[in-house]
């Protein structure tokens, strides 16, 4: 008997997600402003209360818009270790996929550039791999910036193309970090670590971490290739417990002040004219679709 495929969900909170076959869509847009970018922990964990109440308990790959609200991973992957029943004993392993290490400081609670040290130091979780990191993010002008605690305990690993981190051996990180001479590289040695070294694994795609001529997004990008995150999603057959995707574009405008601060500090273009959005969203809704379907097979062949 073939299994079950399983929907996907899309957390509609910016309207910035296309119609995909089967899907479940969450009207989640009254949430935007109030999430957007990052929040404190007791407005986050309201919106985690509504969003139990409104998820199925069991889904396939789970959308959620622009790449502002990748801390949204942070509450799906806790959700897929009770699901599965994962603990210390038998953990998730964690693969994201982002331009970004996303363990930058943040201490006002929760932001799209801080989940995985959260994630990182869940007992049930044995190891969280940040994957195509071209971002000078941990580069040494902002590796102050970097939580080195899930580094430094074996919990955190960045595998990166192009950046200077010397650094990380001063400090004591040096085993948190991987430098690949180019994506290439970096594609068919995370391959071969998911060939060789099955678990159940939760999976996070940020589309930032795909070249600008694979599909535009409104924070800087990486150089990962379609065909190479396609491969990395193969290489997970029979081991992919959980999904999502991040990393469509929406305008906005903060209401916010610190976090118009902050988003201008970060280099983010929130605020796109209407005709460059949708040729930008058309290809976004294409790539979606490939996505969705490739981790469908991935996550079918677990079942």
């Amino acid at each position: 008997m073939e299994p079950k495929q399983l929907n996907p969900v899309v957390l509609d909170v910016d309207g910035s997600v296309g119609a995909l076959a089967g899907e479940l869509r969450l009207p989640l847009q009254h949430w935007q402003e109030a999430v957007r970018f990052g929040c404190g922990l007791a407005r986050f964990n309201r919106f985690r209360t509504e969003l139990d109440a409104l998820l199925p308990p069991a889904h396939g790959t789970v959308l959620m818009g622009s790449g502002d609200f990748h801390h949204l991973s942070w509450p799906l992957v806790e959700r897929c270790i009770a699901r599965q029943a994962l603990s210390a004993a038998h953990p998730l392993r964690v693969i994201v996929l982002d331009n970004h290490p996303d363990n930058m400081r943040f201490p006002w609670g929760v932001h799209c550039g801080s989940w995985v040290r959260r994630v990182a130091l869940h007992p049930a979780v044995s190891h969280v791999h940040v994957a195509g990191i071209t971002s000078q993010d941990i580069g040494p002008a902002h590796a102050w910036e970097n939580y080195l605690t899930p580094l430094r305990a074996g919990k955190l690993s960045y595998w990166s193309c192009g950046v200077n981190t010397a650094w990380a051996a001063r400090v004591g990180a040096q085993q948190g970090f991987r430098n690949f001479a180019s994506l290439a590289e970096l594609s068919r040695a995370l391959k071969s670590m998911l060939r060789e070294q099955p678990q159940p694994t939760y999976l996070s795609i940020d589309k930032d971490v795909f070249d600008s001529e694979v599909v535009r997004t409104n924070w800087d990008q990486g150089r990962m290739q379609e065909e190479q995150a396609l491969a990395i999603i193969d290489a997970l057959a029979g081991q992919l417990v959980g999904s999502d995707i991040t990393g469509d574009v929406s305008s906005w405008r903060y209401a916010t002040w610190w976090k118009r601060l902050m988003s201008a500090g970060d280099g983010q273009d929130t605020q796109i004219d209407a005709v460059t959005l949708a040729a930008w969203q058309a290809g976004q809704h294409a790539l979606n679709r490939r996505l969705v379907e490739c981790l469908a097979d991935a996550a079918g062949s677990t079942a």
